[in-house]
């Protein structure tokens, strides 16, 4: 690939690229047709329990009213296009999940999680990770949710999120009892036990997320400091005498990650250079590598970012292309075959293999 962006990121021209001009721009006004149309007032959209019904659905971390559609396309280094404004910092809703991700990857990098396959309760003593049921769970699991979690974390019951199915859509049955399966066997997205892996990473680090973010992954990539990662009213926990606010995996309550399409679109980069930023190893090979290894139980799911595995997710395509989704239409594609990574904000799930096909098709 090029040279890496440094503090201030400029354009490519599209030709220098690779593209043919006139095909990328058609690409972009595709993805200026299809704005995602949720209501640009989250604040609104979120009190209307668009996740959950009744008190599950309260709001209880910070939300931002959305901008229409916007995006970045990046190839060898450069941003050979873009439209609205990239520099405007949103919500990303599930985006944040990719984050927690990568933080796991620093613990594993720095020696913190020395197998994945060990209980969570190995290492950290918390109710949470207690009984004969949870005390089972690995932080593999918790990285492919199929942990199974059971119980209640920041007045949400994992309960809120059983029977749900984000591949399909069909969630007829969400929020419904079930038989809890042995930790491991059976997959499951659910955004409270999502939010028991930052807690528990937490703990772990003994330091607030967002500052090692900032300190091993944000800084060393070159990104803003526009960016930020919320927690809830009702999540700040004391740890050795000091308060932390424990952060959100998601937006669905509020909270989670805040940031622009740049910062996204570094992110996507260091994950294209297999961990590598520069001269520096940010996240290792290893740990790149293993985010991009199927869930025995879902064959579309890594740690925590989305595989193309089959085409499953985005049939036109490369199979081996990873993505950071998130509700409302945010998509950071990881795109290996050609060296590329699109971030589309607020763009309609439907039309996101459609955009990208148009990208991929627009290459000369």
């Amino acid at each position: 690939m090029g040279d890496l962006p440094g503090k201030t990121w400029g354009h490519i021209a599209p030709q220098e690229a690779g593209f043919d001009a006139g095909k990328l721009q058609s690409a972009v006004a595709y993805a200026l047709e299809h704005d995602s149309g949720i209501p640009l007032s989250l604040a609104d959209h979120l009190n209307a329990r668009a996740f959950a019904d009744g008190p599950w659905g309260e709001t209880l971390g910070p939300t931002k009213d959305r901008a229409t559609t916007y995006g970045v396309i990046v190839r060898k280094g450069g941003i050979a296009a873009s439209w609205g404004d990239p520099e405007r910092v949103d919500m990303t809703f599930s985006v944040t999940k990719s984050l927690l991700s990568a933080v796991a990857g620093i613990a594993f990098d720095q020696g913190l999680l020395t197998d994945l396959d060990e209980p969570v309760a190995a290492k950290i003593d918390d109710p949470c990770f207690e009984g004969a049921h949870n005390i089972a769970i690995t932080w593999r699991h918790l990285l492919q949710q199929t942990s199974e979690w059971e119980g209640t974390l920041w007045d949400k019951p994992d309960l809120v999120d059983r029977n749900r199915d984000v591949v399909t859509g069909d969630n007829s049955r969400k929020a419904t009892d079930r038989v809890m399966h042995i930790p491991g066997t059976f997959y499951e997205y659910n955004d409270v036990r999502v939010n028991v892996a930052s807690y528990a990473l937490m703990l772990l680090f003994r330091r607030p997320l967002p500052e090692v973010a900032k300190e091993f992954l944000f800084d060393p990539i070159g990104a803003s400091d526009g960016w930020t990662w919320n927690g809830y009213r009702n999540s700040t926990v004391m740890i050795e005498g000091t308060e932390m606010l424990s952060v959100s995996g998601g937006g669905h309550w509020g909270g989670g990650l805040f940031v622009d399409a740049l910062d996204l679109a570094r992110l996507g980069l260091l994950y294209l250079n297999q961990g590598r930023w520069g001269d520096r190893q940010v996240l290792s090979a290893r740990w790149i590598a293993m985010t991009s290894e199927p869930c025995p139980f879902e064959p579309r799911y890594g740690f925590m970012w989305w595989l193309n595995t089959d085409g499953l997710m985005m049939p036109s395509v490369p199979h081996d292309s990873i993505s950071a989704l998130g509700a409302g239409g945010h998509l950071v594609l990881v795109d290996y075959e050609h060296d590329l990574v699109v971030v589309a904000r607020w763009l309609d799930d439907d039309h996101h293999d459609g955009f990208v096909k148009r990208v991929i098709d627009a290459l000369a």
